[in-house]
């Protein structure tokens, strides 16, 4: 587990509008719309406060997850039979070397400027989690996302449905602190479920591609220079959409929504595409 947890703006942010957004859903947008006590409200409540959990869940590992650690024993093995390919600098050669943490970097690792240490297979630093995005919680990460899009929009639209019924009178009487909620809601939903969707599309294609955001912007230099030369470039680590799926989510399709990465591995080596190339040709 991460250690040495402080306080974040960014992630107090973040924990107030979850705890905003449900609140307002469950106690007045289920309940104006449905009744809260009907069977359509009890309904809703259930299946909005479920998502809620798994939202309120994913992000709390994402946050306290060590992103992954490069052993400080590591030392990478160029005569290994079973590893075809070592990622080397792109100037000199030379396997890659941090001078900062004065060790080796295993391969799809790099060096976070605010962690101040190497992180397996990083993605991103995010500020939303006070973390890194790497090997050990990309997964949890992203089934965050999964289901922060999906509370977002379930949210709106149970926001817009209660719009459309009449008020009671008792509600009219008092509508100032209700047509807060509703403009503060709506002000806070439409460009969340937009910038989110943005976001889970993003690495909805990376993961299907099996690459960092780090590794797509390399790989778009690699690609121009590829190109330069007369060239076809290949991201090494792309398997396959599916195979590239189960990689990153787990070989069960039903625990791709669920924070279990039993299948991970120890982030040191991963399956390239040369693996399968020289399976093949055995």
């Amino acid at each position: 587990m991460k250690q040495g947890f402080t306080f974040s703006p960014p992630v107090t942010v973040v924990v107030l509008a979850i705890s905003f957004i449900y609140f307002s859903t469950v106690f007045i947008f289920i309940d104006r719309w449905f009744g809260f006590m009907s069977s359509p409200g009890i309904m809703n409540a259930i299946v909005f406060t479920a998502v809620a959990l798994m939202c309120i869940t994913n992000y709390a590992l994402a946050i306290f997850t060590d992103p992954g650690r490069v052993p400080s024993t590591y030392m990478p093995d160029i005569e290994d039979s079973e590893n075809p390919i070592h990622e080397i600098k792109r100037k000199g050669g030379d396997l890659r070397y941090c001078q900062k943490c004065s060790q080796y970097k295993p391969p799809r690792a790099h060096h976070c400027r605010v962690c101040k240490r190497c992180i397996l297979r990083m993605d991103h630093h995010c500020i939303w989690i006070n973390n890194c995005v790497g090997h050990e919680n990309y997964k949890v990460f992203f089934v965050f996302v999964v289901y922060a899009v999906v509370a977002c929009i379930y949210s709106l639209i149970l926001l817009i449905g209660s719009l459309t019924i009449e008020p009671p009178k008792d509600e009219q009487q008092v509508g100032g602190p209700f047509r807060t909620v509703y403009v503060v809601a709506g002000l806070l939903l439409f460009p969340l479920s937009m910038a989110l969707s943005v976001l889970l599309g993003w690495h909805i294609y990376l993961i299907l591609h099996n690459k960092t955001t780090i590794e797509y912007h390399e790989g778009v230099r690699a690609m121009w220079l590829a190109e330069k030369g007369g060239n076809v470039y290949s991201h090494p680590y792309d398997l396959g959409a599916f195979e590239n799926l189960t990689t990153i989510l787990g070989p069960n399709i039903f625990s791709w929504i669920c924070p279990t990465s039993r299948h991970k591995g120890s982030g040191l080596r991963f399956r390239t595409a040369y693996d399968k190339s020289i399976t093949a040709s055995m």
